[in-house]
């Protein structure tokens, strides 16, 4: 097969919800159809110790929450598809806006009972900020719910997106019948009970016919029939080109847990979602066809395999192929390298692949060469931005529970930070270690973490710190600048790249500090130019 037929044979998308809206349980389904998995392991009931495919690290079949973005590829009627789960949970949600850079296209996922939720309403903001295209499914219909119309309205207004429904539920909840595919002209019943087999579509072309009334009752198609032509009146039709823009969002609804409307989903996905799109370097825009490899790091995670201490650097690639044993160059490192087992996933299994082409996620074993942001490429000066480091929201010391295991204590706590799991801030004046996240629930995972994968135990102490801002002392005035570092000293801290911050303990000093030092500029993300 012809590269660009690789190319426009992928698609590369992340699904984005807030918490328990049904997002693993959406992932494994779509999982379903592609034929990776034979069976759904039911994903809320505790009980079942099977887990969710998607979610590895113990401490989430645990809580029955996802905390890593997983990443998962499977092939559905001749299409590659990339999959990659992300963390609904706010407290992990800086790992979803890093997984957001490396999606070609969204799906996001609402609770028919709860609509649009906080965590949604976030991470649609960063989707439209930078043009993604996204689908909305509507999910859980088999509960009682929110009206459709009342649905697309709040998703409209809330969200700012411009919707247009592809498919449309026939009934809700206890009357909930099945649902009519907009896009393909037919109907799909619901039987209550099709967990393992996926039902039948009935074919109906002339919703005036008799057949409609006969295969859900008279004033079940009544009500469809009027319903059908609102959406006709209100809604624009749907156009392709819109979608890819971003400027339009088509809207599913089904019930990922019953295997209902997630067939129409993918079917529908497969043809409209964008193939790998360009990205924008530091020097030039890159085009997925060009011949040259180029790739990024958007995520680290250590100790896949708890038996072997191996940390994975996840990469996306953009241009080129990638392939085992060919040196690419690290560009922050100006140095090659060579992979002999690179890794394509499938939840916790991997498998080696020789060659990989744009769109595809890589899984690169690493010693400790690659920080989350790197950019390879075959041996032009390349660097893919848009990853920065937030100011966190929460800040503890952290101690050493056990003197004998220091340097466990340091070597996971090196590891956990090159992660992006939280940030590591070192005091000037004294050395001693904080550590800044942005959800409270990072420092059970950190502390949970450094017992069972490094064997060293910590200890918290909280710290006031109302936010870290990064120093930037460049045309700053020199006297100013020293001054600003005498006095300030026991606020001032490295982070992990050796970049001055200054943790300010309210917004009052904060701002105190801003006008005595005019020349010294102060960033709320690591990213400056």
């Amino acid at each position: 097969m012809k590269f660009t037929d690789e190319i426009r044979r992928r698609r590369t998308f992340g699904i984005i919800s807030h918490p328990d809206a049904g997002k693993t349980t959406l992932t494994e389904k779509l999982l379903l159809f592609g034929g990776a998995i034979q069976e759904a392991g039911a994903v809320k009931s505790n009980k079942i110790k099977k887990g969710a495919t998607s979610d590895f690290m113990e401490i989430e079949r645990q809580r029955g929450i996802s905390v890593a973005t997983s990443v998962l590829a499977f092939e559905y009627q001749g299409t590659k598809i990339n999959i990659l789960d992300t963390p609904g949970h706010k407290d992990f949600a800086e790992d979803t806006f890093r997984t957001l850079t490396a999606v070609d296209s969204v799906i996001v996922v609402i609770d028919v009972a709860k609509g649009v939720e906080e965590q949604t309403e976030k991470l649609v903001s960063v989707c439209r900020m930078r043009n993604i295209p996204m689908i909305v499914f509507i999910n859980k219909l088999d509960r009682e719910g929110k009206d459709a119309f009342e649905l697309l309205d709040e998703i409209e207004q809330k969200l700012g997106l411009k919707v247009v429904p592809l498919s449309f539920p026939i009934g809700m909840g206890y009357d909930f019948k099945g649902i009519y595919n907009i896009w393909e002209k037919n109907i799909n019943l619901f039987s209550g009970d099709s967990r393992k087999n996926i039902e039948e579509t009935i074919e109906i072309s002339d919703l005036s016919s008799q057949q409609l009334n006969e295969t859900i009752g008279d004033s079940a198609a009544d009500t469809l029939r009027e319903e059908l032509e609102l959406v006709e009146g209100i809604y624009p039709d749907f156009d392709n080109q819109a979608y890819k823009e971003g400027k339009l969002q088509p809207v599913f609804f089904g019930s990922a847990l019953n295997n209902f409307g997630v067939r129409e989903l993918l079917d529908c996905f497969i043809q409209i979602a964008p193939t790998p799109r360009p990205k924008e370097s530091e020097e030039r825009l890159v085009e997925p066809t060009e011949k040259d490899f180029t790739g990024f790091v958007f995520k680290i995670h250590a100790n896949m395999d708890p038996k072997h201490r191996d940390r994975l650097a996840f990469i996306k690639i953009v241009s080129g192929t990638f392939e085992r044993n060919v040196p690419y160059l690290h560009t922050r490192h100006k140095k090659k390298f060579k992979f002999s087992s690179p890794n394509a996933f499938f939840a916790e299994k991997k498998e080696i692949v020789d060659i990989s082409y744009p769109g595809d996620i890589v899984g690169l074993h690493d010693t400790g060469n690659f920080k989350i942001g790197d950019t390879l490429t075959t041996g032009e000066l390349l660097h893919y931005r848009g990853i920065p480091s937030f100011s966190p929201e929460h800040f503890r010391y952290i101690n050493n529970a056990d003197p004998m295991k220091s340097k466990q204590l340091a070597k996971g706590i090196d590891q956990l930070m090159d992660e992006g799991v939280a940030q590591l801030f070192t005091l000037e004046l004294n050395g001693r270690k904080v550590i800044g996240t942005v959800g409270a629930l990072q420092y059970e995972v950190i502390q949970y973490r450094l017992e069972h994968e490094y064997g060293a135990k910590c200890t918290y102490e909280n710290l006031n710190v109302h936010k870290a801002c990064w120093v930037d002392p460049r045309g700053s005035d020199e006297q100013e600048f020293a001054d600003f570092k005498r006095v300030k000293n026991k606020f001032l801290a490295t982070d992990k790249r050796g970049q001055l911050v200054f943790l300010a303990d309210s917004s009052f000093s904060l701002q105190m500090t801003q006008q005595k030092y005019p020349t010294v500029k102060f960033h709320f993300t690591s990213e400056f130019e």
